[in-house]
């Protein structure tokens, strides 16, 4: 491993604040991001992926390793719950472990930014057709997943795949990154340099705030989380790997280019904290928050931030 990449990674000022909002709550300090101004910042950064990502696509040609991209992204998406359901079902339950294999199927958003960042450091580009994939992978493991919870549940939940499915594309953030996408790929090249600085120049700031806002979210819920001892923990950093180390191997004959496929690697290593609490509510009632937001959240999170990322660019470079 590259131990630079790791202290860039660790010493990253997003990363920190991340930590620093743990630590305020440890020390029961006050501080806090209000909710309006945390959801104003999300909407930013999903708003700001979406159209850099529009832009790109729009200057790029039309190819069938774009069609690839986007096939093996929902593949990927819809096939990572079935395995994972079937690891946590005997330990944690039939409505836990839907939610939780919801959630490692799906992706984090925030994850992606900070993967973004990572590739902008190293000076290393990727295609724009990767947030069109990124967007993709929201649904189809929320679909598997209550699938799974319908199959192996022995009181059905009321709702219907149709519903869920609606609901998984209509969420916010998902709806937010698909219209931004759409709207930076249609928009003329003179009008877009007008807000180019607003998506661009305030986007790490931006992001720092935001993740000081996600660490103190982490720091309430972890005395929850641990009252279910060693294995959700054990969990929440060796699937991501393997996810993860995976893709990063397999996309070598999927998307050549380096930067696409540190991007696959994030993705498939990520879990969701947003889309997917917001369909589990609908769909999986009985699962516990307490339980799955904290593994996407507070474990898997910054395990890729630290760790995770300098080990998927290192299988990159070897292969």
């Amino acid at each position: 491993m590259d131990f630079q990449i790791l202290i860039n990674n660790l010493t990253n000022p997003s990363l920190l604040f991340f930590i620093l909002g743990i630590l305020a709550v440890k020390l029961k300090s006050d501080l806090e991001i209000p909710g309006t101004s945390a959801k104003f910042i999300a909407l930013y950064l999903m708003l700001s992926i979406g159209f850099k990502g529009g832009q790109e696509l729009s200057h790029s040609d039309f190819s069938s390793e774009i069609v690839y991209a986007l096939i093996f992204g929902v593949i990927l998406s819809a096939t990572v719950p079935f395995y994972t359901f079937f690891l946590l079902n005997k330990r944690l339950g039939v409505a836990n472990a839907s939610a939780i294999s919801a959630a490692y199927g799906s992706i984090s958003a925030v994850t992606f930014v900070a993967a973004v960042a990572f590739l902008d450091m190293q000076g290393v580009t990727f295609g724009g057709h990767m947030v069109a994939v990124m967007a993709l992978m929201e649904a189809p493991a929320i679909i598997s997943a209550v699938i799974l919870l319908q199959k192996y549940s022995e009181q059905k939940e009321k709702g219907g795949i149709r519903k869920i499915v609606f609901h998984a594309f209509t969420n916010g953030s998902v709806l937010l990154i698909l219209g931004s996408l759409g709207i930076g790929f249609i928009a003329d090249e003179k009008q877009a340099e007008g807000i180019k600085p607003f998506v661009t120049d305030l986007f790490k700031g931006f992001l720092a705030v935001f993740l000081l806002d996600m660490g103190i979210n982490s720091g309430r819920r972890l005395k929850s989380f641990f009252k279910y001892g060693y294995f959700s923990t054990v969990f929440a950093i060796l699937i991501p790997l393997v996810n993860g180390s995976m893709v990063a191997f397999l996309t070598h004959w999927i998307a050549p280019e380096a930067g696409d496929r540190l991007i696959f690697a994030i993705l498939a290593a990520s879990a969701s904290y947003i889309a997917v609490p917001a369909a589990m509510k609908l769909a999986n009632p009985k699962a516990d928050e307490g339980l799955y937001v904290p593994m996407a959240l507070a474990i898997t999170f910054p395990f890729n931030l630290t760790f995770g990322m300098p080990i998927y660019w290192m299988i990159i470079q070897l292969f």
